[in-house]
């Protein structure tokens, strides 16, 4: 029977190979660390050396308070509304490619609907002689001025003509989208003229004072409004 043995000299080149395979991993690993180490290193000198890097500073005044109003309103109802205002303005004899714009704005706000007491009348409270019933009356509600949430309204598309374009690049003061909030204010108002946002506060407002009144020990309680028989 034949036996292989090595011999020390097939056992000595067989080593070296096994280290210069080693080797390799660990410069090829080296390498890599380093690649990593001069990337981020890249990044953090061209963020704090960066020329076109732009530092906000807020020199704001302090917050003067002119006055404080105390408030007799009981705020009943809150209504959220949405509307897309599609503004376009065309020139008379010119091709929209050259005058005109078209915007669509996506307007977001809430309108909030409250009752007055301040408005009640001398004869709006009438409590029976032996304090077990009570009658009141009050105004109807009304809606505070639309609210609009900037954060949730923005342009949502665009479209302007040459001259227009050529008029925003050369203006020092960005666009003005004054006339779009306006417009956006004033649907959301006539929305909520047009819902059950009053009515809803009217039926809030009278749950509200029944059960307080009738917590304070009144056993019938009727609320009625300024316009009611």
């Amino acid at each position: 029977m034949n036996r292989q043995t090595s011999t020390p000299q097939t056992a000595a080149a067989a080593e070296p190979a096994e280290r210069r395979s080693r080797r390799g991993w660990r410069y090829l690993a080296g390498f890599l660390t380093l690649l990593v180490i001069l990337f981020v290193g890249a990044r953090l000198t061209w963020s704090y050396l960066n020329p076109f890097g732009e530092t906000t500073v807020d020199r704001s005044q302090p917050v003067l308070l002119q006055s404080i109003q105390n408030m007799s309103r009981f705020q009943a109802a809150s209504g959220n509304f949405q509307v897309i205002v599609d503004l376009e303005k065309d020139a008379a004899f010119l091709p929209d490619a050259i005058k005109g714009s078209r915007t669509l704005f996506v307007g977001a706000g809430s309108v909030d609907a409250y009752v007055d007491f301040s408005a009640m009348g001398k004869d709006a409270l009438t409590v029976s002689p032996d304090r077990t019933e009570v009658t009141v009356r009050l105004p109807r509600a009304q809606l505070e001025k639309t609210n609009l949430d900037n954060k949730k309204s923005y342009v949502y598309a665009q479209e302007r003509g040459i001259l227009d374009r050529v008029q925003g690049m050369l203006s020092n003061s960005p666009q003005n989208q004054q006339e779009l909030y306006v417009l956006a204010e004033q649907k959301i108002a006539e929305a909520a003229q047009a819902s059950d946002l009053r009515a809803r506060a009217d039926q809030n407002t009278k749950l509200m004072l029944e059960g307080m009144l009738k917590s304070l020990g009144f056993k019938k309680v009727t609320v009625k409004f300024a316009d009611e028989p």
